[in-house]
């Protein structure tokens, strides 16, 4: 790009900021889409002349030809680092791409298994201890609502049996307690009574590998994957998809955001507000199969 201020801007990206050739080649190809867009005759723009309702325009223009809001944000982003950049350097009064920002991008909902699903998931008929294992992970998931990462801090300490209640450490070292079902208590103690055949005499973790250390988070998703797959589960199972599950199905059946958000350790209930879409849209679901009017307008009659 020939364009004086846009090339001081390029250098000064990678020479004082030290971003990478990549990073630097990308706002060369945001920054040039946008002087396209504004006058595709002129490769020098008056920058000083370039308005908010002309970047705003840009934007709903792009968005119109089917360019993604991450997209978007993403070229927002770049024009706002330039008018800051020329800001500085008395090329501009102002910066106009301040405070625009992109259409929102629709929050993908997370996947699920139904009661049904998990229920044939987790009815695991084997006593080998690596299978007594994985059967109470998958168990502790569902049942609490883990992250992995949370998953593989657990302690047998941290497993209280008679109160039925797990310690958690969360994002940001910050701790929570969470109800632990029956179903995985027991599966629980079927792997305590075999863990002393792999785990080493000073290995605090609640579950191990095969050499006796605490399990990685990579091996857990492995051995959830290929249980899942032995099981028949419809979908690849994941630690995370259990966690969607746990979060959905009780607020499907407790309404309460509040105690799910309490749950799942979210700082912010905006976070868990996504599992209300789930339940809404697990009620329309029942709506087109149940509902007379429903059906006739699916059917076309």
């Amino acid at each position: 790009m020939a364009e004086p201020a846009v090339s001081a801007f390029l250098r000064h990206l990678g020479q004082e900021r030290r971003l990478s050739p990549r990073t630097v080649d990308a706002y060369r190809r945001d920054i040039a889409d946008f002087i396209d867009w504004l006058d595709p005759g002129d490769a020098a723009p008056d920058w000083q002349s370039v308005t908010a309702q002309q970047i705003r325009g840009y934007s709903a223009a792009r968005h119109r030809q089917g360019l993604t809001p991450k997209s978007l944000q993403r070229r927002l982003a770049a024009l706002r680092a330039l008018f800051r950049y020329l800001l500085r350097e008395g090329r501009v009064l102002n910066n106009p791409a301040d405070g625009i920002r992109a259409p929102k991008a629709q929050r993908k909902l997370p996947a699920t298994l139904d009661a049904d699903q998990l229920n044939r998931l987790l009815d695991i008929r084997d006593d080998d201890p690596l299978v007594l294992r994985d059967r109470a992970m998958l168990e502790l998931l569902y049942s609490c609502g883990l992250r992995l990462s949370e998953l593989v801090a657990v302690d047998i300490i941290d497993v209280d049996p008679r109160d039925a209640v797990l310690e958690v450490t969360g994002k940001g070292r910050k701790t929570r307690r969470v109800p632990v079902g029956s179903k995985a208590l027991a599966a629980i103690a079927d792997w305590r009574k075999v863990r002393g055949q792999l785990a080493t005499a000073d290995e605090p973790a609640l579950f191990v590998s095969q050499r006796g250390s605490r399990l990685s988070a990579r091996a857990v998703q492995q051995r959830i994957a290929r249980l899942a797959r032995q099981q028949g589960a419809p979908r690849h199972v994941h630690p995370h998809l259990l966690r969607h599950s746990f979060a959905s199905h009780l607020l499907e059946s407790s309404g309460d955001l509040r105690a799910v958000q309490e749950l799942l350790g979210h700082a912010d209930i905006g976070t868990t507000q996504i599992y209300t879409h789930l339940d809404f849209q697990h009620l329309a679901q029942v709506y087109d199969k149940a509902h007379p009017r429903a059906r006739r307008k699916k059917d076309g009659r």
